[in-house]
């Protein structure tokens, strides 16, 4: 009698098992935010080539689903993978290969730092990215005499942290051909007494650009790698790369399909001639890892070198207004010609004049059309007659909320109160657009998709300043700030029925926390870290 209950037992079990779907992968006793319409909790989902199958609580996957790899979560909080909807991947991992000047806190340090990266390096060409004059106690642009003394022979260019000022050297400048007499539209080259500072603010800076040598094709390799590693421990899965030139777009397709990429890049086409011509009359390219279906422009410049263009002078520098990188009338006959075809037009607008522009622009070219998506990139300063236009269908708002927590130290000095209160206003934009991209600018900002929710969330930056909140009227909740990091930064590049949340049906992009950021007390949000990063089903973190 016993043999027999064993035998059915046995055969009960086996046949339990058949019935089960094989899968891949199930992920089970998991906090998991979904992320979906209803903005709905899970607790485990199965995954089969590549893609969410089914989500749902414990019981229910593990006695439907039968897989190889089981992984229990142990509670912890699982996101979709987080998705960056504005930086510069690819020009993160160049920065390796140059002087990081990033936090330098004078412009002895920089010279300390550009001084030792060539006593390792020896390099015919010093580049470097990242002192911001705003944070040094003399908050005034450098000059390049000291640079001029140390290194006469060799030329350096070392970029401001928002990369619309270069600091270059006599060298530099000789190479270049530039001279005091030298004139560029869209931008300005400093003079002192007549003869040059070594400062070019936004388009003289091309003629320094023209001059720095170009990576190889291993240099670009290893500064894509590396921008891919560490995004991944910040639990990005999608990065929207705002300005690649062909090649680049080429050669990450390449990496892609050799899997030596597995980042997810949404590729923005930067704006000249010769990439305008070559995809304009070409349908959109897409896989499953490449999107191209955009174009960056430059409205105007950045608000720290003073090149953001606004309707009234700046505020500490008279009779100063910025200057158009991209004049109203190349904007216009740009969006003209891309509004015939299924490409985006994101545009770069700072000032409250350059968005005034760009959103006049937009607004004329897609008359008559329907969703279109075309971004603002950074919306950073509106004018009050200028906030309605973002309840147009076809415009959509794409933000850094680091940006407001790294400007607002000086922002009021460059703006006024009354101009600052427009600015950096990324509920009231939520609240008219509907929804809101965020990302972060990297390598502008640093990478940290937490320094992000937590500024965005609190508005606050790293030192948990200022004790109340930067304008805190203006911070998102933290199911805002998830959705823009996630479904809605989706939305913006047309992917959001592939990713940006839980469902089934789409990529396998989640991440795994070591806390869960929507529940915990708000100053211990930047202290939360990435356990594991998953892309495909595939682990890569």
């Amino acid at each position: 009698m016993i043999k027999k209950i064993l035998l059915l037992a046995l055969i009960t079990i086996t046949f339990s098992c058949a019935q089960k779907e094989q899968v891949d992968t199930i992920i089970f006793n998991a906090k998991v935010y979904t992320v979906d319409a209803n903005f709905s909790n899970a607790e485990a989902f199965a995954i089969k080539d590549g893609k969410f199958v089914a989500v749902g609580n414990t019981n229910d996957i593990l006695k439907k689903y039968e897989a190889e790899k089981k992984i229990d979560i142990n509670g912890k909080t699982v996101l979709p993978g987080f998705i960056d909807a504005h930086c510069h991947f690819y020009g993160l991992g160049l920065n390796k290969q140059s002087v990081d000047l990033v936090g330098t806190e004078s412009f002895e340090e920089v010279i300390e730092r550009v001084s030792q990266f060539q006593k390792e390096k020896n390099v015919p060409f010093i580049t470097g990215r990242g002192w911001d004059q705003n944070d040094w106690e003399v908050q005034e642009f450098p000059t390049k005499e000291r640079l001029d003394e140390l290194f006469p022979n060799t030329p350096i260019a070392l970029t401001r942290v928002d990369g619309h000022a270069y600091l270059v050297n006599q060298k530099a400048l000789d190479m270049a051909g530039i001279t005091p007499e030298t004139k560029v539209a869209g931008g300005e080259i400093q003079l002192k007494d007549g003869k040059l500072t070594g400062i070019l603010i936004d388009n003289p800076m091309d003629l320094i650009g023209n001059i720095i040598p170009l990576p190889n094709r291993t240099q670009a390799i290893e500064a894509l790698k590396d921008a891919q590693k560490e995004c991944f421990s910040y639990g990005l899965t999608t990065v929207n790369d705002a300005g690649l030139s062909k090649n680049v777009i080429n050669l990450i397709d390449s990496l892609q399909k050799a899997n030596v990429l597995k980042m997810r890049v949404y590729a923005m086409i930067s704006n000249t001639p010769a990439n305008v011509d070559h995809y304009i009359n070409k349908e959109p390219y897409k896989t499953d890892y490449l999107n191209v279906r955009s174009f960056k422009v430059y409205g105007d410049g950045a608000l720290g070198s003073r090149g953001a263009v606004l309707k009234e002078s700046y505020s500490d520098k008279e009779n100063h207004f910025g200057a158009m990188v991209t004049s109203p009338e190349d904007l216009s006959k740009l969006a003209a010609r891309i509004a015939k075809t299924k490409y985006q037009m994101n545009t770069h607008a700072i000032g409250d004049s350059a968005n005034y522009y760009v959103l006049k622009t937009y607004a004329k070219a897609l008359k008559g059309q329907t969703d279109r998506r075309w971004k603002i990139e950074h919306a950073q300063v509106i004018d009050e007659t200028d906030f309605d236009v973002f309840k147009n269908e076809n415009i959509i708002p794409s933000v850094q909320p680091t940006h407001a927590t790294s400007d607002m130290y000086w922002a009021g000095d460059r703006l006024g109160e009354v101009r600052e209160k427009g600015a950096y206003a990324y509920k009231r934009l939520l609240n008219l657009s509907g929804k809101i991209a965020l990302g972060t600018d990297f390598p502008v900002e640093y990478v940290s998709t937490f320094k992000t929710f937590y500024a965005a969330v609190a508005r606050k930056d790293s030192k948990h300043y200022p004790e109340n909140g930067y304008q805190k009227e203006n911070g998102l909740s933290r199911e805002e700030t998830l959705k823009g990091m996630t479904i809605w930064a989706a939305y913006s590049n047309f992917e959001e029925n592939e990713k940006g949340s839980i469902e089934i049906g789409k990529f396998a992009d989640f991440i795994v926390l070591d806390k869960n950021i929507m529940e915990i007390p708000e100053n211990e949000i930047l202290k939360t870290t990435v356990s594991e990063t998953y892309v495909a089903g595939k682990k890569v973190k």
